[in-house]
């Protein structure tokens, strides 16, 4: 296999105390670098520095360009060949000899998208055992969210300072071969085996069908990329892949259950509801002949299992935090704290998973939604110092910053050490009815009234935005609870929960949770929200039989955040049973039956009670 190392044989010390250093260097470096780059003799690189970072010395007009398709080790359209995926190299013209690290994206949209052919989502819930799934596929449009940064940007930036960057095309998808199956072990081995070429472990051809070796690589390779993008990152990253050194997801999955489901709920991203599994492999197979994998799609309309949404070995292989202990590479996430797609329930999951198994991490998390963070905070230089830091082993300072930067309500950046913030405190709420449909919410427990109920009735296709305004005011289809007016700013830093002690008249529902910011002037902002299937009450791998009249405790989460209450607001919290934006829209209106005094909500508040009180 091949592995090398970087700037060998010339001391920082004098590299940086020159002008304008110039780097070509052979040899055994006795210099370590971080740990991260294992070290051999007889290597190559030739790069510039300007202001501590590799400079464009290099002419995109002269960079050397190739398609390739790469052999890999899977099947996926059962057609007795390997599939192929098909990349784009971009590297500088350098001189003989020379090597080149590598910042690499996979992505299935490329090629375009076929039109979405969502599920009706305006269906019946179904209690269990009910067997089969019910659901037609109905026509939509739209599409997902297609990184800014594919095609030139990162090769415009990168290969003028001495990076080699590798697009390639998913299964499925272009000119690639087998068939798109939306996260699991063949798209994770798909991305890896363009890594093991890069390696020199596998095998690459030209358009021609001659074998291309790349023998312009150091091995060491960089990660990146947006939304369906990124999560190919972080799964390559998962498999412990030798030449991986770091990984830069921006807004990715890290968990395909938690994109399509919710505690047993199906839910869809914001802005496609009826999406699935199968309808985003669905648009994705823009490859010739695509109806070959028309059998993929079929069992994984059926393995997804819209009937329960219960978490099933079908997602289990599509859960990346199972294999967070093979992780080799650096983790640089990026992620919108009002992301209503790839919710922050992604990020938040694996900021922790590679926290326990001491990963090395950084984290950006800026106020905007499903995109990247722009060039706000500057940004681009923050992403070339942690490239030439792993890629190059430059030594620079981007390890020794605090880990998390969080962009704030007015657009400011603040930096944090860890996330949640490392004085957040998980503080109960607990609820208190007033008038009929409302109630107040208190840190201290309230005088425990088990006869006083409160009602609501779901209003499945019902706008929530108008669901939760006026609080104080009576709904059918909704209750709703607030904290008294906040004498000071309440920081908010991770996971809302919610625990309810009621009953239904329907043996399934939809239950859903919203927080809210009330401010003085009467207007609302929704914070985040949370879903659950009401016969999930024992976890997400299990629905049981709900009877209808009896009492149960729900407990579910919401989507992490990070957010700062003002002085002079209030905070509150609405109940409902289905949203019309995510979940199943059920023709049936179950009635749900709220005992107000046996529930509460927690919130991870910085500084605990002493900040509300």
């Amino acid at each position: 296999m091949k592995r090398t190392s970087l700037l060998t044989g010339l001391s920082f010390a004098l590299m940086f105390s020159l002008l304008s250093p110039s780097i070509s260097a052979e040899g055994t470096s006795d210099l370590p670098l971080n740990g991260t780059i294992p070290e051999t003799g007889g290597d190559s690189t030739s790069i510039e520095l300007e202001g501590g970072k590799t400079a464009p010395i290099y002419d995109t007009d002269d960079a050397i360009v190739e398609n390739l398709l790469v052999e890999t080790t899977i099947d996926s359209d059962n057609s007795g060949e390997l599939d192929l995926v098909s990349v784009k190299v971009m590297r500088p013209n350098t001189e003989p000899g020379i090597e080149v690290p590598v910042i690499y994206e996979m992505s299935p949209y490329r090629a375009g998208l076929r039109a979405l052919n969502f599920f009706d989502v305006d269906v019946e819930l179904e209690p269990v055992p009910h067997p089969g799934n019910g659901y037609g596929r109905g026509n939509g449009g739209g599409k997902p969210f297609t990184s800014g940064q594919v095609r030139g940007a990162l090769a415009n930036y990168y290969v003028p300072r001495g990076y080699a960057v590798v697009l390639g095309e998913g299964i499925g998808s272009g000119r690639s071969t087998g068939c798109a199956t939306s996260g699991d072990f063949q798209e994770t081995l798909s991305t890896v085996a363009v890594i093991d070429w890069l390696n020199g472990d596998a095998r690459a051809f030209n358009l021609d069908g001659e074998e291309v070796f790349a023998d312009w690589s150091t091995g060491n390779v960089g990660m990146t990329g947006a939304s369906y993008n990124g999560t190919l990152a972080t799964a390559a990253a998962t498999t412990g892949v030798e030449g991986l050194k770091t990984i830069v997801p921006v807004v990715a999955i890290s968990n395909w259950y938690d994109y399509f489901r919710a505690n047993g709920a199906v839910v869809a991203p914001g802005g496609y509801q009826g999406e699935d599994a199968s309808v985003l492999a669905d648009a994705v197979t823009t490859r010739e002949n695509s109806a070959v994998c028309d059998p993929v799609l079929e069992e994984m309309v059926e393995d997804e299992d819209r009937s329960t949404g219960d978490y099933n070995e079908f997602w289990d292989d599509r859960n990346y935090l199972n294999d967070v202990k093979n992780i080799e590479a650096s983790v640089f996430i990026v992620h919108g704290l009002n992301d209503r797609n790839v919710r922050t329930k992604q990020f938040s999951q694996l900021w922790d998973a590679i926290g326990e198994q001491d990963v090395p991490r950084k984290m950006w998390l800026h106020n905007r939604g499903h995109s990247g963070a722009g060039n706000q905070n500057n940004w681009t230089e923050t992403q070339h110092k942690w490239y030439d830091y792993w890629l190059y082993g430059l030594e620079n300072d981007i390890m020794e910053e605090p880990k998390v930067d969080v962009q704030r309500e007015d657009n400011s950046w603040q930096k944090q050490e860890d996330w949640p913030h490392v004085d957040m405190q998980s503080t109960k709420f607990y609820f208190q009815p007033e008038s009929e449909g409302t109630g107040s919410l208190h840190t201290s427990p309230v005088r425990n009234q088990p006869n006083n109920k409160q009602t609501l009735t779901d209003a499945p296709t019902t706008n929530p935005n108008t669901l939760v305004t006026n609080p104080d005011t009576t709904h059918d289809n909704r209750l709703a609870y607030t904290t008294d007016v906040l004498a000071e700013p309440v920081h908010m830093s991770g996971s809302p929960e919610i625990n309810i002690r009621a009953s239904l008249d329907q043996p399934v529902s939809n239950l859903t949770a919203f927080l809210v910011e009330y401010e003085s002037d009467g207007s609302q902002t929704i914070v985040t929200r949370g879903w659950m299937d009401a016969q999930n009450i024992h976890g997400a791998d299990r629905s049981i039989s709900i009877v209808p009249g009896r009492d149960y405790t729900f407990e579910w989460d919401m989507q992490p955040h990070d957010y700062v209450f003002n002085e002079g607001s209030r905070i509150g919290v609405v109940v409902m049973a289905s949203d019309r934006d995510h979940t199943i829209r059920p023709l049936t209106k179950t009635e749900v039956t709220l005992t107000p005094a046996r529930s509460h909500l927690t919130l991870p508040i910085v500084f605990g009670k002493d900040a509300i009180e």
